[in-house]
Parts: structure tokens; sequence; C-alpha cells
């Protein structure tokens, strides 16, 4: 059935691979390069010097206000076990984040995504717009 649905949208829209890939690829590059508004009334001063190391109550306070029942990213962890992890995950964490904090610098797999689309159920699939973005790791997306 999912083939024959393929093969209709290629008769009526007279896309190849090509096209369908080219579409998507412009529609992203909009998206994810879209600028936001700025508003110029408002102003800050940028601070040098070190930056201030993240403290344990602010981490507590983030990790209790992650969403539940969400998909896991690339790591595979989702909310609940972390949250489930305690003082001793919060403070592993808190570690982590106040080293990159520390050396300045993202680590290199912190800097990739890959979104898979997956289309909302309504209206015409070959519109990008209808389609939702999960992270997804590569494994995945080979499968696929």
């Amino acid at each position: 059935m999912a083939k024959q649905m393929v093969k209709e949208r290629q008769d009526t829209t007279g896309l190849d691979d090509k096209g369908i890939k080219d579409s998507w690829k412009e529609y992203t590059k909009k998206l994810m390069n879209e600028e936001n508004e700025w508003d110029h009334k408002i102003s800050a001063e940028v601070e040098e010097g070190p930056a201030d190391c993240i403290r344990m109550a602010e981490m507590t306070a983030v990790l209790k206000k992650m969403k539940r029942h969400k998909a896991p990213g690339l790591s595979g962890l989702v909310a609940e076990m972390i949250q489930a992890t305690g003082n001793i995950g919060t403070q592993r964490i808190l570690d982590l984040c106040n080293g990159i904090v520390k050396e300045g610098s993202i680590p290199e797999d912190w800097k990739s995504s890959l979104v898979l689309p997956i289309y909302k159920g309504k209206g015409d699939p070959m519109e990008c717009g209808l389609y939702g973005g999960i992270l997804t790791s590569e494994t995945v997306t080979e499968a696929l």
C-alpha cells in the first residue's frame, strides 16, 4: 500500500526522488535558517571573563522541569532515566556541564543531529510543513 501511495504521488507531482530530496533540502534550509525578529529596545552588555559555574540548585530545577514521556535523543536517554538517578546523576551531569563551561568548547558529537520527518496524518503528504521532526540516530535512519 505504501509503495502504491509513493507511486501515485510521483505520478501526480511529476517529481522524481531527486526532486523530492531537493524540495526537502530547500524546506529545511529555510526553516533552520529563519531569522527571529530582534527587539532593539532590549539592550544587554557584553560581559568578559570566565563564565560562572552552574550551581546544583540550578541543575536540579532544570532536571525537574524536563518533559516526561518524550522520545530519546541520540544518547538514548529519556527524562525519566535522568530523573531516576537522583542526586548522584544530577551531580554527574553538573560536573559534565561545568567541565564544558570551564573548557569553553562543546563536545563534537553534541554538535550534530539528524531530524527524521514524520507525517502528521493531516492534509497533503507532499507538503513538507505537514511533517513533524524528531531527532534520531544514524542507525535508525539507515534502517529506514
